[in-house]
């Protein structure tokens, strides 16, 4: 790869870190100020109280795919890139400085809803342009490589996150931190989404989009467009439902996870998440090569079927493993299953669109399927442990990654398509003279 494009991945990657460490804090922080924002009483209802709010922020992020994607593709990655760290920027000041319910009552829980709407929207384009940007700004030999990156800057921002709660759980006290040592890593987020402001807005634009603007449609980037897609767009959403709620299953769902139900200590539970995600972490770019080598299906299909059968007894031993290192053995089992779906998610759904519409196919198609299944996965988790029945989330992870199963089995291999097909070409028809199709489900 040249400098020009590891610039580019630098640029990306950065920004996308940023906005992910703002994103997955509210999730790593609940614990310690959901008490603030609701009323005292039962401390499992407040949490799901305050992973709800954690929802509603995915329920934005259809919109934030539409709106930034659409965007994305008229106006440039750089653009809507620029646009989603400004938002994120924003919601990282109101939730540092939001009050208390003892100050506001329900304002505080009012202030927590807008940020989180707020971060919904910005995640949402975010996703869109930057797995737009990364696979675009590569050699089509190193699609996967460069897209796999998406993920190492997302799990890079979580990894900062954890980083920051551990230094934060060693100096301050319990009480500290949920009086008000809580706000400090959205103070850092806010601090950060400014330093990537500036990054972005000397980015340069990808040369597939730069390229394309004479042979597209005045109506790129529209919805019109995206229903001759339609196809694309229900396999993104199919192939995109298990691997996300396995993913936010063993992120951020894990460290609560290990300590409200394995019963292991809170500074233990998130250094097992830290040391689990370093891992996960670097073994992106490495599967990311290898399906350059042999393509995206089988990794895929190694994930779908491993978080199938391997997750049941997973998430049983890790409630029972009360101790570091067995829980982070299983952590480890579990993420690099999980490794097959995120270190080319990105690049297989950018695969899947022609450039004018690719940040909203992208961007709308996942965002949706990642508000009904990743968004809820937390809540539907807890929902099933306070009834009693916890053992229940298991295998909804399991059955969610059996239908993305299915999926990946009846997909065709997207590796060699010809990212500068046209946005003219309809779903399932010939693309261009280079001999470029779309990519459909196989029958």
């Amino acid at each position: 790869m040249g400098r020009e494009q590891w610039k580019k991945i630098w640029v990306g990657s950065a920004g996308n870190m940023v906005e992910w460490f703002d994103w997955f804090v509210y999730a790593t922080f609940a614990v310690y100020f959901a008490d603030s924002f609701f009323p005292e009483g039962n401390e499992t209802a407040n949490l799901m109280n305050t992973m709800g709010i954690f929802a509603v922020g995915f329920f934005m992020r259809p919109v934030g795919g539409w709106l930034l994607g659409r965007i994305g593709d008229r106006k440039g990655r750089k653009a809507a890139l620029t646009l989603t760290v400004t938002l994120m920027s924003a919601s990282a000041v109101l939730i540092a400085i939001a009050p208390t319910y003892d100050v506001a009552g329900y304002g505080g829980v009012a202030v927590l809803m807008l940020a989180r709407l707020l971060q919904g929207l910005s995640v949402g384009g975010e996703y869109a342009a930057s797995a737009t940007y990364l696979t675009e700004a590569s050699a089509p030999e190193t699609r996967g490589f460069a897209s796999s990156f998406q993920y190492v800057s997302m799990t890079a921002g979580q990894l900062v996150g954890l980083g920051l709660q551990i230094v934060l759980q060693r100096n301050m006290s319990e009480a500290a931190l949920h009086s008000w040592g809580w706000r400090i890593p959205f103070v850092v987020g806010a601090l950060g989404a400014g330093i990537v402001f500036y990054l972005r807005r000397s980015m340069l634009e990808t040369e597939v989009y730069a390229e394309s603007g004479a042979a597209e449609q005045q109506d790129r980037g529209t919805l019109k467009v995206l229903w001759q897609h339609r196809r694309e767009a229900f396999l993104v959403m199919a192939l995109t439902m298990g691997g996300t709620v396995a993913y936010y299953t063993y992120t951020t769902y894990l460290t609560k996870f290990l300590s409200k139900s394995a019963g292991m200590e809170k500074s233990t539970a998130s250094l097992v998440s830290f040391c689990a995600l370093f891992v996960f972490m670097c073994v992106q770019p490495l599967a990311g090569m290898l399906s350059d080598r042999i393509g995206r299906r089988p990794l895929l299909i190694t994930f779908a079927v491993g978080s199938t059968f391997l997750t049941v007894p997973i998430m049983t031993m890790l409630k029972h493993a009360d101790t570091f290192w067995p829980a982070l053995g299983l952590a480890l089992l579990a993420l690099l299953v999980i490794t097959g779906y995120t270190s080319i998610n990105a690049c297989v759904k950018a695969e899947l669109f022609p450039t004018g519409i690719r940040a909203l196919g992208v961007g709308l198609s996942y965002a949706v399927a990642n508000a009904l299944f990743g968004g809820t996965a937390e809540y539907v988790a807890l929902w099933f442990k306070n009834a009693g029945a916890e053992s229940g989330f298991y295998w909804y992870v399991a059955g969610c990654a059996a239908v993305s199963l299915v999926v990946y089995l009846t997909m065709r291999e997207t590796r060699d398509i010809d990212l500068n097909r046209v946005a003219a070409v309809r779903a399932g028809e010939k693309a261009s003279p280079s001999g470029a199709t779309s990519v459909t489900p196989a029958s």
